[in-house]
Order: C-alpha cells, then structure tokens, then sequence
C-alpha cells in the first residue's frame, strides 16, 4: 500500500513538472494525485473509520490554508480593481531590471517578516505585474519573490508557519529567533539576489495601464488610497489577531475581508449599481484564481496522505539511525522540505525530540527553523509562497528549476554554513 502511495506521489509530482510537455494543466494533475493517494489509502486499510477521521482532520488543517489564500488573494485584488498599487508603482522611479530586483527582494524579505511568506508572495507579484509587461521578466521577479519571502519568514516567529509552530511549542523565543536567524536569511537571500542581478539586465516595458475591472469608471484618489492603506493595514492586522487571540490565522484574514466589504461597499455607496459593482468585494472575488487554490489543495492532499500512513516519520527516524550527525539531519529536512510540505517535517521533528533532549533556544531547533523555512524555495512546489506564485504566474516547474531552482539551492547552503559558523564563533 505505501509502496502505491509513494509511486503515485511521485507520478504526481512529475505530471505537475512536465506539465507544458504533456499539455495537461498542473491543477488537474494535483487533484487526480491527491485523491488517488487517499483512495489507494483507504481501499488497502482495514479499519475504514480510522481514514476517514484522518481525512477529515487534515482537511480542516488544509481548509485553513486555501481560506487564508482566498482572503489574501481577494484583498489583494480588491486593491488592484482600485488601482491602488499605482500608489507603490509611481515612486518607482527607475525601469532598470537590476535595480527593481533589488527593490522587490528587500520588499519581499522584511515584508514577510511582518505578515507572513504565503501573503508576501500574493502582494508582491501583484505589485510586478503593475511594474513589468514581459511575462519571463515576471517570472525573474517572482522567483526572487519566491526566495526572498521564504528567507525573510524563517527569522521571524510569525513569518512562516513552521517557524510559528516551534514558537507555540515552546521550542524557540521570538527574541532568539530573530537575532539567531537574521543574518543567515539575509545570506540565503543576498547570494541568489547578488548572482541573479548579474544575469538579469537591461530595462523593463512597463505594462498598459488598465483601470478597474474592465469598467468605464476610474476610482478616484481618495478611493485607491483609503482602500490601498487599509488593506495593507488589515493584512499586518493578521498576526496581530493571531498573537492576542491565539486564533488560527485564517480566522484575522477572514475578519479583515468582512472589514474590506463593508468598507468599500460604504465608500461607493452614492454610485449607482452599474459603477458601484466593479468595485465591489463580490466582483473581486470572480477575479481569484481559482485553479492555483485547487493545486494547493491537490498538492497538500498528496502531502497529507504520506504524513497519516506515517511516510515522512519513518523518513525522519531513518535519517536519525543512519545520518547521525544533527547538522546533516537538519539541512536533509530542508532540503526534503522543497518536495514536501515543511509542516509535517518540523510536526515529526518535534514529536522526535522533546525539549529534555533540546531545551528551548538550542541549535537544533533554530537550524531546523531555518532549513525548512527556506530550504522549500529549492523547488517552485516545495513552499505555500511558490505554489502562490506558480498559480499567479503560470510559472513553468522547468524554467523554474533552471533559472531559480539552483540558485535559491546555493542561498540555502550559504545561509547554513554561515548559521553554523555563527553558531561556533559565538557559542
């Protein structure tokens, strides 16, 4: 049975990477895995009721995930059908390729510490498509994005969920966390930022500027920036809601998306039904891609059926009898993180050692904080950021494997050696 599971997890995953050579859209190809893998689950499983309840406990698991997506997503375009990025995109003076790089990777690395990776990402391939025309430039930026994101969660305790769920299980402080990890994600950023704006040069076309939903009427001024500035005020609100309600995050984006509503169905109250709709949070939610959120279901279905037929535990115990040496255990689970979802790997981690064997602040848990934060930029599937910005973008599994792949790879390592290294000079 788990000998199925693995080999149609591993088709899966190769029907999502070829998926331009097959002409097969990814999202059908996640799904059919997805469901596949739990069937074969529960077909060759005894105790049906025993798949059943792990089912419906990973859905409400993974339905916190698409809910947070969708609201983010919605936002983000409630903001773009104002044109409330020509706000950012105005004070963007320059249309040299080098230099907004660097603009969107130092944006995405520090904005990421604030909201979270997955948020990030959907905001800031927003903005570059305001900024930039040409859909491989895009993709440049995105893959930056991607990277940039990823690192600047791992430093922080609510910037990625992993790094969040080793804070509410007392294995790391958020003082630690940031001062520990700073310097090794602005590493793993810094390396593929220095080596791609090398590479990525020349100016940019920026695209035609388009008003609205495809409506006559343009908001005004006072329109895009009420609505601009209080979504990004309400997306910060997020893990605020998060720390003083220990609520799930899902639950601050939805109350921010309620608060959206209300706010631009009272600023576009006096316009009549016609005007009024191409502004409105129902119209916004027409525009969410809904494709990319069924990969990500698909892709965590998939994920989800390894961890309950206990595949990625047994990985995590046999890395424990044959590696040995912590350091390689820890980049392993990293770098395994770029084919599989990090939550599960720092769940199995956790359950592996207690804080008896490492007490809260130790080496072991900040490394793993950073490796499987980061280590997932490997691949544009391994982190909730990529399978975001593969969705928005239409991003080839290939290209991104060429082009960025590699590079987020050699961020990594770079960042770990210098942790370790950190680690060692200062004890």
């Amino acid at each position: 049975m788990t000998a199925a599971i693995i080999v149609i997890f591993i088709i899966g995953y190769l029907g999502i990477a070829l998926e331009h050579n097959l002409r097969i859209n990814k999202s059908a190809t996640a799904l059919v895995t997805g469901v596949l893998c739990w069937t074969v689950y529960i077909l060759f499983t005894g105790d049906k009721e025993i798949v059943i309840e792990s089912l419906t406990e990973h859905l409400g698991n993974l339905s916190q995930i698409l809910f947070f997506l969708m609201g983010a997503m919605t936002i983000v375009e409630l903001i773009d059908a104002h044109d409330g990025f020509e706000y950012i995109t105005r004070r963007v003076k320059t249309n040299k390729k080098g230099r907004i790089l660097v603009i969107v990777a130092v944006l995405s690395f520090f904005l990421s510490a604030v909201l979270d990776n997955l948020t990030t990402t959907i905001v800031m391939v927003s903005l570059v498509r305001k900024l930039v025309d040409d859909q491989k430039d895009r993709w440049m930026l995105a893959g930056m994005i991607v990277v940039a994101a990823n690192a600047g969660g791992a430093w922080s305790p609510i910037g990625d969920v992993t790094t969040t769920m080793l804070w509410i299980g007392n294995q790391i402080t958020a003082q630690n966390i940031i001062l520990e990890l700073i310097i090794p994600s602005l590493v793993c950023m810094l390396v593929p930022l220095m080596v791609m704006r090398y590479v990525f040069k020349g100016k940019i076309t920026p695209p035609q500027q388009k008003f609205g939903y495809g409506g006559s009427t343009k908001s005004t001024a006072r329109e895009r920036t009420i609505v601009l500035f209080t979504g990004i005020a309400f997306l910060l609100f997020v893990p605020v809601f998060k720390t003083i309600t220990h609520l799930p995050p899902f639950m601050g984006m939805l109350l921010a998306l309620g608060l959206m509503w209300m706010i631009t169905e009272s600023i576009h109250s006096g316009k009549d039904e016609e005007d009024r709709k191409n502004f409105s949070v129902a119209y916004a939610l027409r525009k969410v891609d809904t494709s990319s959120v069924l990969f990500f279901l698909g892709i965590l279905l998939a994920v989800s059926a390894l961890e309950s037929t206990h595949q990625l535990e047994h990985m995590a115990g046999w890395m424990e009898t044959n590696l040995k040496d912590h350091d390689v255990i820890i980049t392993s689970f990293g770098l395994l993180s770029s084919i599989v979802d990090n939550v599960p790997l720092v769940a199995a981690a956790q359950g592996m050692y207690g804080l008896d064997v490492f007490p809260t602040d130790h080496y072991f848990w900040e490394f793993l904080a950073y490796c499987t934060g980061t280590g997932g930029s490997i691949l544009i599937i391994g982190s909730a950021a990529g399978v975001a910005a593969m969705g928005l973008e239409k991003i080839n599994f290939g290209w991104y494997l060429k082009r960025v792949g590699w590079l987020a790879l050699i961020g990594y390592l770079s960042g770990a050696l210098v942790y370790m290294l950190q680690s060692k000079i200062m004890g």
